[in-house]
């Protein structure tokens, strides 16, 4: 992981099986969560918890910071489940999956992707219905403590009525397939998800591949300093 770069997260049952079965664990799971967020030092800016998965888009201030949020959450979630129903032996995959996100429209692409995840899954016919996301906070700007707006989110607009709006409106735009596949595959794939520039640049900056093989090409070597340059191309 790289330190300031928002990363979604994927972490799912173990074999795909659920990992909540009443309201109540889901509250379980979002307390600690929030616990869990300020030692780890991440800002967490959309959320939602769906049957067997989980998904996150969070901001890490240190390298680690990701790793120990969802090591430390998915183990006392393990623990309540096994104690509540009683179970025992792993509860979530071992390792869960995740994409660095650029900023911009790749950014706020993940927020719909979160929160519409109900609405593909015909859960619900529009996210607001799903009280298990952070919809209603990026949306209706509910009182959520868990949810920390990212900059590109407050760009939206000068006040947390017209960001609401803006937000909404993008909502139901929705996301096109092509979109929604390279948000999947970015994921899975623990890849980047942005543009060419911004692949290369975490590249160089993890020292190993931000995308998809393609034949002929180099290896990427890691930059010296280990740094990750945000700012777009020609900029």
């Amino acid at each position: 992981m790289l330190a300031g770069v928002p990363v979604h997260v994927i972490h799912r049952g173990n074999n795909r099986q659920d990992c909540f079965y009443k309201d109540q664990d889901r509250d379980f799971y979002l307390f600690h969560l929030g616990r869990q967020l300020a030692r780890a030092r991440c800002a967490l800016h959309a959320y939602c918890l769906m049957t067997n998965h989980v998904h996150l888009l969070l901001t890490a201030r240190s390298v680690d910071g990701c790793a120990l949020l969802m090591k430390h959450v998915s183990q006392l979630h393990t623990q309540y489940v096994n104690k509540t129903y009683g179970r025992s032996g792993s509860l979530w995959e071992g390792r869960f999956r995740s994409c660095l996100v650029q900023s911009e429209e790749y950014l706020l692409a993940c927020y719909r992707y979160i929160e519409l995840n109900p609405v593909r899954a015909n859960l619900v016919s529009h996210p607001s219905e799903y009280p298990w996301s952070s919809y209603a906070a990026n949306a209706d700007g509910a009182g959520n403590t868990l949810v920390t707006p990212h900059g590109e989110y407050v760009r939206m607009g000068h006040s947390h009525a017209e960001r609401g709006r803006c937000y909404q409106k993008l909502v139901e735009e929705g996301l096109d397939a092509g979109r929604i596949d390279e948000i999947r595959t970015a994921t899975n794939g623990n890849f980047a998800l942005g543009d060419e520039h911004f692949r290369r640049e975490v590249s160089a900056a993890l020292g190993r591949r931000a995308g998809p093989s393609l034949p002929g090409r180099p290896r990427a070597s890691k930059a010296p300093n280990g740094q990750l340059d945000l700012l777009p191309a020609g900029k």
